[in-house]
């Protein structure tokens, strides 16, 4: 099956009772926050999305995200590919009061006006939402290895008395 551009906005609804698959990429060219997250983004995004109708009558979509960043690694400051898949399953609701109704496994997602989701910045925020918030190499793959890891001397434990140690004694006075 040829791979095609997703449109940007859609009417979960419609679609729901369509039952609509979409087999296709958004072009990364059009997420900037996502490429403010990462160092570059490798390839576009290949989506797999499915619209249906749930036992409740409640219309939803889920389906899988994929590509691939460049992040620099923290510990060596190297760049590296990082594979990013993402699991979604969503529930289009019209206004917060719909929020009572909704199953635990569904997350919600607020329709626009004309009853639109925003499918371009929905799944840039789940995309960005997967990156690790601190980048690093496999321990292995990383150019600093684990003995140069730490910085400096460790200072040995003092023995000093603990200073509240007069406390104790003042409690035992007192008893």
């Amino acid at each position: 099956m040829q791979k095609v551009k997703l449109p940007k906005q859609l009417d979960p609804f419609k679609n729901a009772v369509k039952r609509s698959d979409y087999d296709g990429v958004l072009e990364v060219k059009d997420m900037s926050r996502l490429h403010e997250a990462a160092a570059a983004v490798e390839d576009d995004v290949s989506v797999n999305v499915r619209f249906d109708k749930d036992a409740q009558g409640l219309a939803f979509f889920d389906g899988t995200l994929t590509t691939k960043v460049s992040l620099i690694c923290q510990r060596c400051n190297e760049s590296f590919v990082y594979p990013v898949s993402v699991s979604f399953c969503f529930c289009p609701i019209r206004s917060d009061s719909d929020l009572d109704e909704l199953p635990e496994r569904y997350e919600p997602v607020e329709v626009d006006d004309h009853g639109n989701v925003d499918l371009l910045k929905l799944f840039e925020d789940e995309l960005i939402l997967s990156l690790p918030l601190v980048a690093l190499h496999a321990e292995q793959d990383c150019q600093i290895r684990s003995d140069e890891m730490s910085y400096g001397e460790v200072e040995p434990v003092d023995d000093n008395p603990n200073p509240f140690a007069v406390l104790k004694e003042l409690k035992r006075d007192q008893e």
